[in-house]
């Protein structure tokens, strides 16, 4: 069958793939478009298991808030390079991944990899077609997920690099969003102090003691000095005790009791957070390119 540059534009449209491999896919199936694309999809797949291991520590968050302020979501999803991550189509996943999350009952990453998105294609099947498109590994790390039947949800994005997803006991837009703008600033542990954990505690205690023993005081002063100081470390990691950006004259938990409400929960998330990246030399990488040509 003569294969023609209208079927190839197609199937180029159509896949996102290079023009001679879509010549050489319609070529294969005789034309057949539809057995074309499945092709290059089984082919795709194969690309995408090789690139599996390839480190991707950069990439986008994604948030979305439900129409009722009910629901909120939020995902990290990795690539390889910032290039990427700012293409129309890795945008366009992340986003549509975040929006299907809205309305899926999902809990868990085998779930999540295998809810469809509005197409009706999957995650994971979506994700594994751009990795064979955008020729890089593609991860989908981790998410979270509030749903509240009297409250509310909010949330903040700082570029596309670190999400907030907030939940308040009382519906509260404005509230919610100086929250989660707040957390994206301030990094708080936790919401209160009686969510720090007892290890994280007695560590701190420990360095305290050491620090205040120096001093050749009263072991009672010194019992004292520690406790002054533990009291300023959950002032400093917990969200009720920070000071507001926005008004250091004011916590944020004065600032939310002002307004009759409570932050129940709240969920941060920072693109490349704990994951070791590789570091490149890139004058090296490029000469190792062209020796390879």
């Amino acid at each position: 069958m003569n294969i023609t540059a209208g079927m190839v534009k197609e199937l180029r449209e159509r896949t996102g793939s290079g023009m001679m491999e879509c010549k050489k896919a319609l070529v294969e199936a005789n034309g057949d478009m539809e057995l074309a694309i499945e092709n290059m999809r089984k082919s795709g797949l194969a690309k995408a298991d090789k690139k599996s291991g390839r480190i991707a520590a950069e990439g986008m968050i994604g948030v979305k808030i439900s129409a009722d302020e009910k629901t909120g979501t939020i995902v990290d999803i990795n690539c390889e390079t910032d290039f990427v991550a700012k293409s129309p189509d890795f945008v366009n996943f992340v986003n549509s991944v975040a929006e299907a999350l809205l309305v899926s009952d999902i809990h868990s990453e085998e779930q999540l990899l295998a809810m469809p998105l509005a197409d009706g294609v999957s995650v994971d099947e979506t994700r594994r077609g751009l990795i064979a498109k955008l020729g890089e590994n593609i991860t989908v790390r981790r998410f979270e997920k509030f749903h509240t039947a009297n409250g509310g949800t909010a949330c903040y994005l700082h570029g596309s690099k670190i999400g907030v997803l907030v939940e308040l006991e009382k519906a509260d837009k404005e509230l919610g969003k100086d929250i989660a703008m707040h957390i994206a600033a301030s990094r708080p542990l936790c919401v209160s102090e009686e969510q720090v954990p007892q290890e994280t505690i007695e560590k701190e205690k420990e360095i305290f003691k050491a620090q205040a023993a120096e001093s050749g005081k009263p072991a009672e002063i010194i019992e004292k000095m520690v406790a002054g100081r533990i009291s300023k470390f959950f002032a400093e990691v917990t969200l009720l005790g920070q000071l507001f950006i926005k008004d250091d004259k004011i916590s944020v938990g004065k600032l939310v009791a002002s307004k009759g409400n409570r932050v129940v929960r709240f969920a941060r998330l920072e693109v490349g957070e704990g994951i070791e990246k590789k570091e490149e030399n890139f004058a090296e990488e490029v000469m190792a390119q062209v020796r390879a040509v």
